[in-house]
């Protein structure tokens, strides 16, 4: 007997016994609680409008064979390969967390030398909850939510969700990890609280900068982080820190765009794109030139402010406790 004929011959309260021991029975042999991550390539569409079919293709396909590195070793696979990204599942968090932070520095070292326009960024989303799987198919309202924190995260951002930060026994990991505002969620009613796992080389790479000894500023996981006077230009953001003099009177000693800090996978090089003054350490660096920027350098600002780069402060201490913004 077919199930459409078994279906014909049951009574109500049959079918209803027998929607509830199926019910059951799939979330016992199929619901696994899983760590689920979305990759997704940020500016593909302008990317193949303005380069191409070929070129945006290829872009995708550097994305895809770079993730496939990092999958084996913390058994993670592909799932879909839809869109512009790819949305990966994990048996267990830290490995899927310490696969998306590998699979930013790969990015990041494949990105080495290649003109600006062409270098590939993602956006990552980490979710871990409950999804339905036959070691196939993946789905669920967690696959749902997980594509929803990826959409929100920025260029070049680990954003990860509450519940997978709270899977998250990797200490070093875990420390690396800075709450957010809560933000709104398409499909979502509430705003949800989300985070930023860091995955830059906190011995390498500067968290912040201090500037004129007064409060920091957190540095943007940007490839180029643009430094100046200006704040806009044609309606857009012309600088990423904006520089004001505490005397107003010396705002003409820094530029309107001063000096850039370009992300490499070694670390930060300043970059001067300004005639007036720019030091690095007590050494001066004129225009069109380059000096290293680690945790620690001061670079001094057409001889009236002083910038302080600095690294993550974080301790041990707060392993256990979610980190303030």
């Amino acid at each position: 007997m077919g199930h459409e004929e078994l279906g014909d011959t049951l009574s109500m309260t049959e079918i209803i016994r027998l929607q509830d021991l199926l019910s059951k029975a799939l979330v016992r042999r199929f619901e696994k609680r899983l760590a689920l991550a979305f990759s997704d390539v940020a500016g593909s569409t302008a990317y193949f409008s303005k380069y191409g079919d070929e070129a945006g293709r290829k872009l995708q396909q550097r994305h895809l064979d770079l993730v496939q590195q990092v999958l084996p070793k913390a058994q993670g696979r592909v799932v879909d390969t839809a869109g512009d990204g790819a949305f990966l599942c994990f048996p267990a968090l830290n490995g899927a967390a310490r696969a998306m932070v590998e699979l930013q520095r790969l990015i990041s070292r494949d990105n080495d030398g290649r003109p600006p326009e062409h270098r590939l960024q993602v956006r990552i989303g980490l979710h871990f909850g409950p999804a339905l799987t036959d070691g196939t198919v993946v789905s669920g309202d967690s696959v749902n939510f997980s594509a929803r924190v990826a959409s929100s995260a920025a260029v070049s951002e680990i954003r990860l969700s509450v519940s997978a930060w709270q899977e998250l026994s990797d200490v070093a990991l875990r420390l690396r990890c800075r709450k957010l505002k809560a933000v709104s969620l398409k499909g979502v009613e509430d705003p949800v609280e989300l985070l930023v796992l860091d995955w830059l080389d906190p011995a390498v790479f500067p968290a912040s900068v201090r500037i004129d000894g007064a409060s920091e500023v957190k540095l943007p996981a940007r490839d180029v982080i643009r430094f100046g006077r200006l704040r806009e230009q044609d309606g857009e953001a012309a600088n990423d820190i904006i520089l004001e003099p505490q005397d107003a009177s010396a705002a003409n000693r820094v530029s309107r765009c001063h000096f850039e800090l370009h992300r490499k996978s070694t670390g930060f090089t300043l970059r001067s794109v300004s005639s007036s003054l720019t030091d690095v350490d007590g050494a001066a660096v004129p225009k069109g030139d380059e000096a290293e920027i680690r945790p620690g350098s001061k670079v001094r600002v057409g001889g009236v402010m002083t910038l302080e780069f600095l690294g993550d402060k974080r301790t041990l201490h707060d392993a256990t406790l979610m980190p303030d913004p």
